[in-house]
């Protein structure tokens, strides 16, 4: 327990992390629309948070290692606040786009110093509890940042300076926390093409996850304006859909871990192609029928990232386990990088039901991909428990990092 208690400043510096970096994508969006942006280019906005996410987690651990823990989430955290705070002060989409890319890289950073914290202060015997602590602490805060959308006007100083207020407020209990700071462990190489080696379609699922989670988080508000929610919706909308998919994850891993994770894989994405049908035929049905669409589709599509990491360690060795998540964040990245610029430019074209028929497609192509793997090879016998993942950075492998049921 005082191991647990001496977290509170990093679980602290989470919850206004997110208040403050994960209520930027909703409210870029409504204030693009607002301000008269195109939807490519509000789509271009996503693509460029993760680009910067990407960036953050290719550099943080590198930087930790240089200047240590906390001065490295202050560098991060200061970034993200200056690309908050700017947006009135430059008001266009490719001013935006740069600012983007400073919040992404925050975003990444910031987690990558906490993974590695929790890291290397949690014990064997804490680390299940902690991580359940930091999940149950992550998932809150996204719920949050939802929620805080529906309070504020979209392209007001007001809007961007408080989000950039709690951004940087994340600075204060990590900066003056009496918590002993870990050393830092090497930095993880990437090896995108280990991910692809140990199963190509766990490569894939998180290709789509990634088109998936970026577009509807990123493009998501613009679907909502052309379907006739408020901005005030527009945030429960969005809560909706984290909500889904929080619900979902034990019954999820229970069956992930209990029977063929592929088959688990494909079922998720099946129901992730209903779930786009359902979504696009509730839109004329009043708030209601959006809103548990919305959680209908989170909770189809959130675990696929999940499963697909699974599936990749089970063919892994214990020794490849952080290589491995940072191949599997790479393809994310590339899928959530495309994403939103490519959902955008099709509501552009077709309306708002072409974003969901982009993810459909998507989700199509895995359970295609998922059938023929299934031909190619037997699952392995030993497996590794199922995990629900976060948003994360390249070092939640070692927190993740379990030995195999079979060398138990």
């Amino acid at each position: 327990m005082p191991l647990l208690l001496s977290f509170a400043a990093l679980f602290l510096s989470i919850i206004l992390l997110q208040l403050g970096t994960g209520g930027v994508a909703p409210l870029d969006a409504l204030s693009g629309v607002a301000l008269g942006f195109s939807k490519a280019e509000i789509g271009i906005l996503g693509s460029a948070h993760f680009f910067g996410f990407f960036i953050g987690c290719w550099w943080a651990p590198r930087l930790v290692g240089t200047v240590g823990h906390s001065r490295a989430f202050a560098a991060f955290t200061a970034a993200g606040t200056i690309g908050i705070a700017a947006h009135m002060m430059m008001v266009d989409p490719y001013a935006w786009v740069g600012l983007r890319i400073l919040t992404g890289l925050c975003v990444a950073g910031c987690y990558t110093v906490i993974e590695a914290w929790l890291h290397g202060r949690a014990s064997n015997e804490m680390r299940g509890r902690t991580m359940g602590l930091y999940r149950i602490v992550d998932t809150t805060g996204s719920l949050l940042a939802q929620l805080v959308i529906g309070v504020l006007s979209p392209a007001a100083y007001f809007s961007y300076n408080l989000l950039a207020i709690l951004c940087c407020a994340a600075l204060l209990p990590v900066t003056i926390s009496r918590a002993e700071q870990p050393a830092m462990p090497p930095a993880p190489r990437l090896r995108p093409g280990l991910a692809w080696a140990r199963s190509p379609l766990a490569s894939l699922g998180v290709v789509v996850s990634g088109i998936t989670s970026a577009a509807f988080r990123m493009v998501g508000p613009v679907y909502g304006i052309e379907v006739g929610l408020s901005a005030d919706m527009i945030a429960l909308f969005l809560a909706a859909y984290v909500v889904g998919g929080a619900l979902v994850q034990l019954p999820v891993g229970w069956l992930a871990d209990r029977f063929d994770r592929r088959h688990v894989l494909i079922a998720a994405s099946v129901a992730a192609t209903a779930a786009c049908a359902l979504t696009v035929a509730a839109s004329g049905l009043g708030t209601v029928a959006v809103f548990t669409a919305a959680a209908l589709f989170g909770a189809a599509t959130l675990p696929v990232y999940s499963i697909s990491s699974a599936h990749a360690h089970d063919f892994a060795e214990s020794s490849e386990r952080v290589e491995l998540s940072a191949a599997l964040m790479f393809l994310y990245a590339i899928g959530a990088i495309a994403s939103p610029l490519l959902a955008s430019a099709l509501i552009d074209a077709y309306g708002p039901a072409a974003m969901f028929a982009l993810i459909a497609v998507s989700h199509v192509a895995l359970v295609a991909f998922g059938l023929v793997r299934m031909r190619a090879r037997p699952a392995p016998e030993d497996r590794t428990p199922y995990v629900y993942t976060p948003r994360t950075s390249f070092l939640i492998g070692r927190l993740l990092r379990r030995p195999k049921r079979g060398d138990r």
